[in-house]
Formats: structure tokens, sequence, C-alpha cells
């Protein structure tokens, strides 16, 4: 009983945090060092989004990985593993404002991320698609990989978000178990397919001359790997230092941290990262660019989530419900068009107009 008050004292706290914008003009209230830690930041995760699709090319290819397991394993989660890190300290350490207020940064984390990655990284590899294919523009990734990786997603996010509505204290770690036990479960049928898929075509196949072999380095799997560490490090140095940046200009503008943590924290964390799809999407890479964002969504609905309900009170507000379904119809969307043999980019807008819809309702209700 004492612990069912504590999550309901903790749920009404979670949804009384509320944004407020203050009438500041931009240019007055940041300050030009934050814009131009927010530019070179994003040069540096570009640098290192290219260094990394170039070494994880290589490295597929000369093991005979499938282009599935590269992109929605090793890609994915590659990129989305240490953000994860970003929502378990806000529960663990319950930032600057208190507990309550790290909880709600934790929560609006683990909902923002496969939020952004079903509505916007999706709207963007369609702008590229479209820009590069035109009007007409289609994304072709490998259909079983694509519907594997989405269905995944909406099985372990339905029970995410039916842990909000389980009474019983045995009921949500039940939910979070099974979360947890999903991911292995998606790994193992990932890579069970991969001789499948290589034997049809799908093979990883490196484009150019790896980077390092530039400076004289051998063209072998340690130097890869090095170059996919470093690369690694770049991108995950320059999203750190982009969060920094965004979220002192939040701050600056008078922005709450509920606000901050569904709305702002995941584009500044999952954003930069997908610059990786935006390189494969180009290099017309289809299977690679949309299996990093559609194996990132299965390790953002099911790990985190399960960590969600083991570490926080995790109740149902309208802040939750409209964060998770508006995920759950954009999932549900991409599905719908999975049945097709290819992605219309102009059909990918509408995610963009899913994640628009939010934003917009979050600043006008004053969530």
């Amino acid at each position: 009983m004492a612990a069912r008050t504590a999550r309901a004292e903790g749920a009404g706290k979670l949804a009384r945090v509320r944004v407020h914008l203050t009438a500041v003009p931009f240019a007055a209230a940041v300050p030009v060092i934050d814009v131009l830690i927010l530019i070179v930041s994003l040069i540096v995760i570009l640098a290192g989004s290219e260094l990394f699709t170039n070494a994880l090319e290589h490295l597929g290819d000369r093991f005979g990985l499938s282009t599935g397991v590269t992109g929605s394993i090793l890609a994915a989660v590659g990129t989305a593993l240490p953000e994860a890190v970003v929502p378990i300290v806000a529960i663990a350490s319950g930032g600057a404002g208190g507990h309550h207020t790290g909880e709600a940064i934790g929560v609006g984390a683990i909902l923002g991320a496969p939020l952004m990655l079903s509505t916007l990284a999706f709207f963007l590899i369609g702008v590229m698609a479209l820009a590069r294919r035109g009007v007409r523009g289609a994304i072709a990734p490998e259909r079983t990989g694509f519907h594997r990786d989405l269905h995944y997603f909406i099985v372990a996010f339905v029970l995410a978000i039916g842990a909000l509505y389980v009474p019983v204290e045995w009921g949500r770690i039940l939910i979070a178990i099974v979360l947890i036990l999903i991911y292995p479960l998606y790994i193992w049928r990932t890579i069970r397919a991969s001789k499948k898929m290589v034997e049809s075509g799908h093979e990883t196949e490196a484009s150019g001359k790896l980077y390092a072999a530039f400076v004289r380095l051998p063209n072998n799997p340690a130097v890869m790997s090095l170059q996919l560490l470093v690369a690694l490090a770049l991108i995950i140095g320059g999203a750190h230092a982009f969060v920094g940046g965004v979220t002192a200009i939040s701050v600056e503008l008078g922005i709450s941290p509920l606000f901050l943590a569904l709305a702002i924290v995941p584009f500044a964390t999952e954003m930069p990262e997908k610059m990786n799809s935006l390189i494969w999407i180009f290099r017309r890479k289809d299977t690679l660019a949309v299996g990093n964002i559609t194996g990132a969504m299965v390790f953002q609905s099911s790990l985190l989530p399960a960590i969600g309900i083991l570490g926080t009170s995790w109740q149902s507000s309208f802040d939750v419900d409209l964060a998770m379904g508006i995920t759950l119809a954009a999932g549900l969307w991409l599905i719908a068009l999975s049945r097709l043999k290819k992605l219309p980019a102009l059909a990918l807008m509408l995610n963009g107009a899913a994640y628009a819809i939010y934003f917009i309702l979050l600043l006008t209700l004053g969530i």
C-alpha cells in the first residue's frame, strides 16, 4: 500500500511538471558561444558518422555479415547504447530538481527516443530520398528484416504501454522481465536470418576505401575496429556537446525539465546519430539505413522501458499518453507501409507530421 501511494504521488508530481516559455528574444537570451557549440558539435558528429559507416561497411564486408545484422544490430546498438545512459543517470541521480524532476527527465528520455525514431528519423530519410530520387522516389529495405524489426518494436512498445495500467507490483515486474528477454530473442532471430539474407544478395558491401588506409594503416579488422571506436568517440562526444548546447539554450529560454526531456533531449541525442542513416540513403544502401533506425527502435522500446518500469512510478498522465499514442500510431503506419514492395518517400512525410502535431500539442497545451 505504501509503495502504491508513493508511486501515485510520484505520478502526480511527474504530471505536474509543466513547460513555461518566457517571452525573451532569442538573440538577447542566447550567448553566441552556445550557438557555436551547436555548429561545431554537428560538424564533429557528421565527421564521426562518415567514419562510422565506412568502418562498419568494411567490417561487415570482411566477415560476410548481412545488411540486417550490420544495420539493425551493430549500427543501431553502437549508436544507441551510449545515449541510453541519459535516462538511467537521470532516474538514479534525481536531477537538479530532486527525485521527481530526475524521474520526469528519465521517463521523458525513455519515451522520447522511440518517438523521435518512429517519426522524425523516418521523416528525415524520406526527405533525403526525395532529394536524391525525386518526388516518386522510394526506399527499399530488405522486407523480412524490416517486418521483423517493426513487429518486435510494436510488441515491446504495447507491453510498455500496458504496464502503465497494471495496478499490482508483481504484474509490472513480470512485464519488465518479458521486455528484457525480448531483446536477446530479437538478436538471435536477426543473426539466425543473416545467412539466408547473404545468400539472397543482401550481404554488406563496402563503398570505397577504408579511410584509415589513407594514412597508410593496414586494411585489416583491427584497424577497422580502431576506426569504428574513433568514430563512436566523435559521435558520442559531439552528441554530448550538442545536448549540452541545446540544454543550455533551453534553460536560457525558460523551458521546463519535462518538456526538455520529452522533446529536446531525445532530438539532441537521437537525431545526430541518425546521420548514419542519411549517409546510407544518400549511397542507396536502404537496408542499412532503415535497419539502423528500426534496430534502435527495438532496443529503445524493450530494455529502456523495463528500466523505467522497475525504477520509476511509470504511471499514466496526459504527456506520457500523448508520447506513447503518437509513437504507436507512427509504428502502425510503418507496418502498413511495410506491406508495400517499397516505402514511398512522400508517405514518410506523415511521420514528420506526427511529430509536428506532438510538438505543437506540447507547446499549446502547456505540457
